[in-house]
């Protein structure tokens, strides 16, 4: 007698179509974007500090690093304000990837392995690919950010493009009220898709070895499903960094950067959920 073969046999479960092979859905893990209270973004900053203190040293070499770019800035505002935005807006790209190594002290931390400085630095070599693209893409936005922080000056500023010490009196001068407006709108614009697209997309490659494309989406996802929260987050990321600013030379950076950093690694991982089977940090 001939019998049919079991149901459950891996021939019934292909998709056959006439020329071609489909494989079947795959079973692998998918992640899942939180739904964030707004107490979230405080916890960050708690446990963020806790690693701030756990590695004093890292975070000195890395609050250096902050202070640096900061007076970079505070020179070009001086000097040639027309470019601040340019600036301000490479910083932002550079900032994130000199987090990453924070992100690993942070991830070394939370998998029980002793964070070095020299395996924090040297983290993003094994992720060469998906960085490289993830740099591309924030290049592209930065020079456009640039480019229409220019434009808005050369069309609204009615009073002539400052170059003095006193250039917050001119910009604020009721006269230009209109290019104030246009650039808040603008560089609002592009800091929320900046900061919309690299929130978590940066430690997610850390951490799962991920494309850039993917981790941006992911990153994308948890700005929208969490839209008022990750705006606090926002908000609270850059009060932090102007309060540091306001000390001489910027020096508050030498604590808020690294907080911030360490910060940004547990959003990340209160933002995104894996599986329990599959929640191994990698890298």
């Amino acid at each position: 007698m001939q019998t049919s073969p079991p149901t459950d046999s891996p021939e019934q479960t292909l998709q056959v179509v006439p020329g071609r092979y489909v494989p079947p859905p795959s079973d692998a893990p998918r992640k899942t974007i939180v739904s964030l209270s707004w107490g979230q973004p405080f916890v960050w900053l708690r446990k963020g500090f806790a690693d701030l203190m756990a590695h004093p040293g890292i975070a000195a070499f890395y609050g250096v690093a902050f202070c640096t770019m900061a007076v970079v800035l505070a020179a070009v505002f001086r000097s040639k304000p027309e470019y601040t935005m340019s600036i301000a807006s490479g910083c932002l790209l550079v900032g994130p990837f000199l987090a990453m190594g924070l992100y690993e002290v942070s991830r070394r931390r939370e998998v029980g392995i002793a964070p070095e400085l020299g395996a924090s630095v040297t983290c993003w070599d094994r992720h060469l690919g998906s960085m490289g693209l993830l740099v591309l893409v924030l290049v592209v936005l930065e020079l456009l950010w640039g480019r229409a922080s220019l434009v808005v000056f050369a069309v609204f500023f009615n009073t002539g493009m400052p170059s003095t010490t006193g250039v917050l009196q001119a910009v604020f001068n009721p006269q230009n009220w209109e290019f104030v407006a246009a650039y808040a709108a603008v560089g609002g614009a592009f800091a929320m898709l900046v900061f919309s697209t690299a929130v978590v997309s940066i430690p997610m490659i850390l951490d799962r070895d991920t494309d850039a494309i993917s981790a941006a989406i992911t990153s994308l996802e948890v700005v929208f499903h969490n839209p008022g929260v990750m705006v606090l987050w926002g908000l609270l990321l850059t009060a932090l960094v102007v309060l540091a600013m306001l000390l001489p030379w910027s020096l508050g950076l030498l604590v808020v950067g690294p907080w911030l950093g360490h910060a940004s690694w547990y959003a990340y991982r209160g933002s995104v959920g894996w599986p329990a089977e599959s929640d191994v940090s990698g890298g």
